[in-house]
């Protein structure tokens, strides 16, 4: 049966080439052993009993060690590590190592766990919430993030769009992030609907597969020659304890050898009177943990509005305008992958965030 090219509405638009049809997946059955029956994967049971959980669709080919950090919620991933050690996990009643790969119908001892005190508490309140929907089908979802939105909790964070999405969608099964934007992005961002098409999804971007186009507002007139970055970057934290990213452009550095070859690609979208900003079409060949705006603040064209790499004067005066730009202008806004089942070529496109087109708009009336 052929797969559905899926759904698309005002908020973008969406090329679908080479539709093949898509073999259907397995589903979870009952398992074979013993009279007592394992329970589905997810479900939840008291944390200080023995719980058999029985591998479905929707966690076959997760590693252990992630599996086991799902379902016992809230146990320090140290503490995983050594029940798992011990032999006090199981799967199919032999001993498994942390990164071996569960299969549908596996079935996992999975050990009583005191969980710590805090975990106990009661959890933050996540408004339920949809986002702007780009293609969606059976396998996956493509969303319009929008800027100021974490992707998920963390780092001071309660909540993000997965878990917004969630509570909004009780009745899914499986909804993961298949790649991560900065909070301070807007756009295109995959959330995998079952687990295959995670692997697949993720497998494409790690390939570098995936095409990743951003558009990025500029400060000063971008050299047309200067067409590639290809600058390895060192991730380390700062006196602030917050996390910064920098260009590693010695190898006398004596951190080079821990920097990662990263490389963007860019084109010169559009120019502005003055020469005082340029638009530009960033296209990463690899997905280096702030990329884009250090390799722009790099080469000395900082995005507009990043207030983590940018100009900071630069960046008030935007803030104070008439228009009251307080965003970073970073924006992914193409997509191009192949379908996780049917393998057609898919690109989405997601346009502009409306304050970011009425900043052009007024740029392009300086003239």
């Amino acid at each position: 049966m052929p797969v559905k090219s899926g759904k698309s509405n005002t908020y973008g638009a969406i090329v679908v080439r080479n539709i093949i049809g898509a073999k259907a997946g397995p589903k979870a059955g009952v398992s074979p052993r013993g009279p007592k029956p394992a329970a589905p994967a997810g479900e939840q049971t008291p944390t200080l009993q023995v719980r058999r959980v029985l591998i479905d669709e929707g966690s076959a080919g997760q590693r252990l060690d992630n599996f086991l950090l799902r379902e016992l919620k809230g146990v320090p991933k140290t503490h995983i590590y050594r029940v798992i050690r011990a032999g006090e996990v199981r799967v199919n009643k032999g001993r498994a190592q942390a990164d071996t790969r569960l299969a549908l119908g596996d079935e996992v001892r999975v050990p009583p766990v005191r969980l710590p005190e805090r975990a106990t508490a009661k959890p933050d309140y996540v408004p339920a919430k949809e986002f702007p929907v780009l293609f969606e089908d059976e396998h996956l979802i493509a969303v319009n993030k929008p800027a100021g939105v974490a992707v998920h909790g963390g780092s001071g964070v309660s909540f993000g769009v997965i878990e917004q999405l969630r509570q909004a969608r009780p009745q899914a099964k499986f909804l993961e992030l298949v790649h991560r934007l900065d909070k301070e992005t807007s756009g295109l961002l995959l959330i995998a609907k079952k687990r295959s098409a995670l692997v697949a999804l993720q497998d494409q971007f790690r390939e570098r597969e995936m095409g990743k186009t951003y558009a990025a507002l500029v400060l000063g007139d971008w050299a047309e020659n200067k067409k590639v970055i290809d600058v390895p970057l060192l991730k380390f934290v700062g006196g602030d304890g917050e996390r910064w990213v920098r260009a590693v452009t010695s190898s006398h550095d004596p951190q080079a050898e821990q920097a990662k070859r990263s490389i963007s690609l860019v084109r010169v979208s559009e120019r502005f009177p003055g020469a005082a900003y340029s638009l530009l079409d960033v296209t990463i060949k690899t997905g280096r943990t702030h990329q884009i705006r250090v390799h722009l603040a790099h080469e000395g064209h900082p995005i507009a509005g990043d207030p983590k790499y940018g100009q900071f004067e630069a960046n008030r005066q935007l803030a104070r305008g008439a228009l009251k730009f307080e965003r970073m202008f970073l924006h992914a806004r193409r997509l191009k992958f192949s379908h996780p089942a049917s393998g057609a070529e898919i690109e989405l496109l997601a346009p502009l965030p409306p304050e970011c087109e009425r900043l052009l708009g007024a740029l392009r009336a300086t003239a």
